[in-house]
């Protein structure tokens, strides 16, 4: 034991500042980033309690809005949240900064995140009337639904862009979710006793516990989370001068290609009953007086920590059934979970029976936590899809499409306050019942009425988790697909800078070996999968032998991934070579020949032509495709013309625009150096030399802000010429492309200097 510690040790110590091999984020980063999680995770708790929802009990039970004019006001603040959205989207998909797309927005959108979670709790409700408090809440809602939808999309997706290897993403993702998992836990125990200290009553619904409990928690959260912003680093594949300013409605015609992006969205909009049940258990405590503060601390403690053990556990779960399988089984037993609460629901008044809910709870929670780190590395999956598909990494894309979500919960978010009503929860009710009828969630007092109206809700959140679940038989984006379209992106970024004269010795060495790998392993077979020789070494009780074999099974499995992932990069390597390839580059050819203006105006393929092309094989799929994808090109090419190019479309200046994004990566580099060496300076006490290097950064600085709006003005010209010219600028891309790829021998004669240089400096920084 104790020499596995001390290899743990060496380990932390080897990789605190660098990765392991094959790996993007060394522990310094992963543990930076689990931390901050852990802030970004108490926002999250306690700003999602003030989110207009019908199921709110903040809004709903504590500040008194029923549920009828709660859903009004949800309403207006979906629709209100549309333009903010695509902003939103906008923002982040257009972002060039020296810290990503994501970190920036951890900081500048925290701030008033906090400022208004504080805000909110200390408005004085108890002297409004209904309207002042549906306009008040609205208000803060519409706040939130700029500042902390940004602040919880970059905390939330930053992972995406942390690292390209689907595994590592799910290892962090665990054990990120392990720490984060802490704050709900220990603000769960804290809220029912000061409650009980606050009110002197078993109430956790009262206003003053939000005040007092909140506000702290919230800032000490923030400021956590300032540990993702300055510890970690973004690392998107693609090439340097990579820079395109992206239209909204572009980027919406880009993911209609995305059909994984379509099949999740799917099941959560389908799904949307499934946490109808989630308010059962504070609502026995609150109303039925089934338990004591400190019994009911307990059981949040305990409900809480069932999330803990898949996190330990999805890892090596995902590893040996892949993310699609662990899906589809771990959402099948949350419907018979979430069934399973009817029986005990309606034996409500019996002694203990909150201790029986207590149970199916955690276990529901076992599995509901471990389908959100899937979906979070899925997420991470089809965004790397996107870009293999496509050719351009847009982030905010995903943020984009949350507007149909948006649409869609708006059509299916008045069920839950019918069924309320239908169940009983309405002033009706309440005031038949002996209460004033100014709060309808007094009706849970009455024990008839709770049993019924809980009852109607696990019915409802089977349903919702039984579609949930449905979508998810046509997902089939595996864990060696998403490797082998990482590997093609790095050729293709490889290729690309090599065209731009921006390509690193550290990019040569690794396109190179991942060329030379897969044209090695790609005339292999792929060997059968088996533990034999695992159980027959085990019979033998030899150390050795079960080692050695245990290493062979590793090895068999590590070679049929490679087998599988060579596919991708020779298929890239090759693909102009096939007929589908030589028919879409005599396509862009043509296009060419005739220039921007004419590509567009001269254009006469229709799309009932496009429509009615053969798609009986894989190949004429996919150029009947690409046909049908060109005539909307077209089509939305000649709109951009008549819109913004009445006299003519002036051909943006590329080579001008790669000159500032290369300026801007020499300056990025300049000045990360200068950060570390005014480091050194400070940690020496050399005065004198920090200033002199901080003048020099903030000079670089400056410099660098110039180039950056240069770039943006650029970029902007660029992407309404990109729209204007896009099946001309396409068909150049392609051919460019094409030519890039018969460069592969030039990029291969470079290998060996890289890899020298390589060598060379990691000595001398070793000596350093």
């Amino acid at each position: 034991m104790s020499k596995k510690i001390m290899e743990l040790l060496t380990a932390f110590r080897i990789y605190w500042k660098k990765p392991p091999q094959g790996r993007y984020m060394p522990y310094r980063e992963i543990a930076s980033y689990s931390l901050g999680s852990m802030g970004g995770r108490i926002i999250v708790f306690c700003v999602t309690n003030m989110i207009i929802s019908v199921g709110n009990v903040l809004i709903g039970n504590t500040i008194g809005i029923d549920p009828l004019p709660l859903y009004v006001i949800y309403i207006i603040s979906v629709l209100a949240s549309i333009p903010l959205t695509a902003l939103r989207a906008k923002m982040i998909d257009n972002t060039r900064s020296m810290k990503g797309k994501y970190r920036p927005y951890i900081l500048s959108m925290g701030i008033p995140t906090v400022l208004l979670a504080c805000g909110f709790v200390w408005m004085p409700y108890e002297r409004m009337s209904l309207v002042v408090k549906c306009i008040v809440v609205l208000a803060f809602n519409i706040g939130f639904q700029f500042f902390y939808q940004f602040y919880n999309d970059s905390y939330s997706s930053i992972i995406n862009v942390l690292s390209p290897n689907t595994y590592e993403r799910s290892d962090v993702i665990s054990i990120k979710s392990i720490v984060e998992n802490l704050s709900p836990s220990i603000i769960n125990i804290i809220i029912p006793i000061a409650a009980r200290m606050i009110t002197g009553e078993n109430t956790i619904y009262d206003l003053k516990v939000y005040r007092f409990v909140y506000p702290p928690i919230i800032i000490a959260g923030f400021l956590l989370s300032l540990l993702i912003y300055t510890n970690t680093k973004e690392k998107i594949v693609q090439a340097k001068t990579h820079a395109l300013r992206i239209k909204f409605t572009d980027a919406l015609r880009m993911i209609a290609q995305n059909k994984y992006f379509w099949v999740i969205s799917f099941a959560s909009w389908i799904g949307f009953l499934e946490s109808s049940f989630t308010n059962i258990l504070g609502w026995l405590y609150n109303y039925q007086d089934a338990a004591t503060a400190a019994q009911y601390s307990l059981i949040v403690t305990i409900t809480g920590n069932a999330s803990l053990w898949p996190f330990i556990f999805s890892p090596f779960l995902i590893r040996k059934f892949g993310k699609r399988k662990l899906m589809i089984f771990s959402n099948a037993l949350n419907i018979l979970c979430i069934a399973m609460m009817l029986p005990i629901v309606r034996h409500t008044g019996s002694p203990r029976i909150i201790w029986f809910l207590v149970i199916v709870y955690f276990v529901n929670q076992f599995f509901t936590s471990l389908s959100n780190v899937l979906n979070t590395g899925i997420n991470g999956d089809i965004r790397d899809y996107q870009q293999y598909k496509t050719g351009i990494r847009t982030d905010g894309i995903f943020v984009s499409v949350a507007l149909i979500g948006s649409v869609v919960n708006l059509a299916t978010s008045s069920v839950l306050p019918a069924i309320y009503e239908r169940a009983g929860l309405n002033q009706t009710v309440a005031k038949s019942l002996g209460f004033d009828g100014s709060n309808v969630y007094d009706v849970l007092y009455n024990r008839e009425y709770f049993i019924s109206i809980c009852s109607v809700l696990v019915m409802a959140s089977v349903a919702g988790a039984f579609l949930n679940l449905v979508p998810y038989f046509f997902y089939d984006l595996t864990e060696i697909k998403q490797k082998g379209m990482v590997k093609v992106l790095k050729i293709r970024a490889m290729f690309d800078d090599y065209a731009n004269n921006v390509l690193t010795d550290e990019q040569i060495v690794e396109g190179v070996e991942l060329i030379k790998e897969a044209k090695e392993y790609a005339c292999k077979e792929k060997a059968p999968v088996s533990k034999d020789c695992i159980r027959a070494a085990r019979k033998t009780h030899d150390k050795v032998k079960i080692k050695e074999a245990k290493e062979q099974y590793k090895n068999i499995l590590r070679d049929n991934e490679i087998i599988a992932t060579s596919k991708y990069v020779l298929d890239e390597l090759e693909r102009f070579e096939t007929e589908r390839g030589k028919a879409d580059l005599e396509t862009a050819r043509r296009i060419i020949e005739m220039g921007p203006e004419k590509a567009v105006s001269e254009f006469n393929i229709t799309m009932r032509r496009a429509k009615s092309m053969p798609k009986h094989t894989e190949e004429e799929k996919e150029l009947r495709k690409n046909t049908i994808r060109l005539v909307r090109d077209v089509k939305a090419a000649k709109k951009c013309i008549a819109k913004y190019y009445k006299d003519g479309a002036v051909e943006f200046d590329s080579a001008a625009f790669s000159a500032l994004c290369e300026k801007e990566y020499e300056l990025r580099v300049e000045i990360s150096e200068l950060y570390k060496q005014i480091k050194e300076a400070k940690n020496t006490n050399d005065k004198a030399k920090a200033e002199k290097l901080s003048e020099k950064l903030k000079q670089l600085r400056a410099e660098n802000n110039s180039v950056q709006k240069q770039i943006k003005k650029a970029s902007d010209e660029n992407s309404v010429y990109y729209r204007a010219a896009k099946p001309y600028l396409d068909a150049k891309r392609l051919v460019a492309q094409s030519e890039n790829y018969t460069h592969l021998d030039q990029i291969l004669s470079l290998y060996d200097g890289a890899a020298q240089r390589i060598k060379e400096k990691a000595s001398a920084n070793k000596g350093v």
